[in-house]
């Protein structure tokens, strides 16, 4: 025997449940690939010219104050000679040393220096016609001051020499 129900309705829905707990966080995506570099923009123009420098003038001693060379005098007494222009001599010894500056060898404008390297002093000895001038205490016959006092010993006209420096 089997039983139908016939006309059978559903009752009102029942209210809704409680939400579920949330469940866990899934893996983080890859990276989308870096873009295209821009273009490179324009260069700027060119600034002006800056205005050139003076032109330093030309040294006591040698092309631009350079020294040309180093004559070492170990000896009690030196003559000046051509081949000394524009070098510095250095005078080395224990005794006093006399530096003489001779006659026609110089001309105006030319110089050299001098330098007292060791303990002997130098004193400068005017060559026959030659005048020396200098702020020394004997101007015409000046002396280095001390061990490695130097001098600057420019020919003003022809047999006549300032002497300029370190000296007594």
């Amino acid at each position: 025997m089997s039983i139908s129900l016939i006309g059978v309705t559903s009752g009102p829905t029942g209210p809704t449940g409680p939400t579920g707990p949330t469940g866990p966080t899934g893996p983080t995506g890859t990276t989308g690939g870096t873009g295209t570099a821009g273009a490179v923009g324009v260069t700027g123009s060119t600034g002006p010219t800056g205005a050139t420098g003076a032109t330093g003038a030309t040294g006591s001693s040698g092309p631009g104050g350079a020294i040309l060379a180093i004559n070492t005098q170990t000896g009690t007494t030196y003559t000046l000679v051509a081949g000394d222009l524009n070098d510095l001599v250095t005078l080395n010894n224990a005794g006093a040393i006399t530096l003489t500056l001779p006659p026609s060898v110089f001309s105006a404008n030319d110089s050299l220096t001098i330098a007292q390297i060791g303990v002997g002093q130098v004193t400068l000895s005017q060559g026959a016609g030659v005048t020396i001038n200098s702020t020394g205490a004997t101007s015409t016959a000046p002396k280095l001051r001390a061990r490695y006092s130097s001098a600057t010993v420019i020919c003003t006209a022809a047999n006549t020499f300032l002497v300029a420096g370190d000296i007594s």
